[in-house]
């Protein structure tokens, strides 16, 4: 098997696929990238059993198809630093022995049995399948990512949660602490709801930015398949019910306060320094159009307080957050301004864009903390 492809779309290929691989694997050969020529195409393969994703490149030239498995590591740190040509792979299919070939050298690398491969899971009795567009998408996993939980004993908060209606699409993360649900107006469907995991989630959103059609998911109870230009991602669904997460958002906090997004986390990361590092509370205190940041350390005795702008015309509140959690919410929101809704310092506070984007509906909701006055 011998065949000729592009040394930068190769690499970049490679270094995108490479990254579902576990850094330790229970099977040596999921450490390789599968490689399979076919009438001129070359397909490349990576997994850790769970999630798999799929690649093409056209070649420049080809001699009989193939199949062989070869590390993914050695290659990638083999032909990284190759400038833009035509590289050659010229593989013995008796031994596995790889030569590559460019213009000013070569390489010689040993290859695993490709018919060894795990075999890959299919998806068979799709359900359903929705078709969302890429930079919609890609919005909304950002957005949902950083609120998915790391819980052993919980895994359902451990991905992105589709909930799909004849109304909108719904996109849910939650670890308990803070919850963000994004509505995409637009994306309809027949009722099913599926739970994506974190890794696949993870390679969306590197892949997507730079997607220009839209991406076809289909599902069933158990896996998944996101289908793009130039990938393909088949996954294992998280298992078991999520929960109820429109129960745990309120509808009635009264009190609204509107401020510069911007500088309201400058505020937070300057007063966030002086907060307790066991707790990283910041209390929030907001009367008469300013919105005061407050931090302190009483066993360090150290302690911060910065006043911003707002608009604000209810009476005096006090209400603690965790700072970090705070900065979080509010750098995965884009518009300039946004509107936080409380009611007392005991209730969650939700915090909204004060313009949402077309088609979409985003909220975020925090829970707070308790305040030591």
């Amino acid at each position: 098997m011998k065949f000729s492809v592009s040394s930068a779309t190769l690499c970049n290929r490679m270094q995108i696929i490479s990254r579902v691989q576990n850094s330790k694997n229970s099977l040596a050969i999921l450490n390789c990238v599968l490689f399979e020529l076919n009438d001129g195409v070359l397909r490349l393969t990576a997994s850790d059993s769970e999630t798999t994703i799929e690649t093409s490149i056209q070649t420049n030239e080809c001699d009989g198809d193939g199949i062989i498995a070869i590390d993914a590591k050695q290659l990638i740190n083999s032909i990284k630093e190759i400038p833009e040509q035509p590289i050659t792979f010229d593989i013995n299919e008796n031994n596995f022995a790889i030569e590559i070939t460019y213009q000013n050298g070569k390489y010689n690398l040993i290859g695993q049995n490709g018919h060894e491969y795990p075999q890959l899971h299919s998806l068979t009795d799709v359900n359903n399948t929705i078709c969302i567009p890429s930079a919609t998408l890609a919005n909304g996993i950002s957005r949902a990512l950083f609120a998915t939980a790391e819980d052993e004993l919980r895994p359902q908060m451990n991905g992105i949660y589709f909930d799909i209606s004849s109304d909108y699409t719904t996109l849910v993360a939650s670890d308990g602490h803070k919850l963000v649900r994004n509505r995409i107006l637009s994306v309809k469907g027949e009722p099913y709801s599926f739970n994506l995991p974190k890794k696949p989630a993870l390679m969306l959103k590197t892949i997507l930015p730079k997607e220009e059609n839209s991406a076809i998911i289909s599902f069933n109870d158990r896996n998944a398949k996101i289908e793009l230009t130039d990938f393909s991602i088949n996954c294992r669904l998280i298992e078991g019910r999520y929960p109820n997460y429109n129960s745990v958002i309120p509808t009635d906090n009264p009190f609204k306060v509107r401020v510069d997004r911007v500088n309201f986390i400058s505020a937070l990361r300057r007063v966030s320094v002086s907060a307790s590092a066991s707790s990283s509370l910041i209390k929030l205190h907001v009367e008469n159009n300013t919105l005061t940041t407050s931090a302190q350390d009483i066993d360090f005795s150290t302690s911060a307080e910065e006043h911003i702008m707002c608009e604000y015309d209810g009476g005096p509140l006090s209400i603690g957050f965790n700072g970090p959690f705070l900065i979080d919410v509010l750098n995965s929101i884009a518009c300039q301004d946004v509107i936080l809704e409380l009611a007392d310092p005991s209730r969650a506070g939700v915090i909204v864009p004060a313009e949402q984007e077309e088609d979409e509906d985003v909220i975020m909701l925090l829970m707070p903390m308790m305040l030591q006055d």
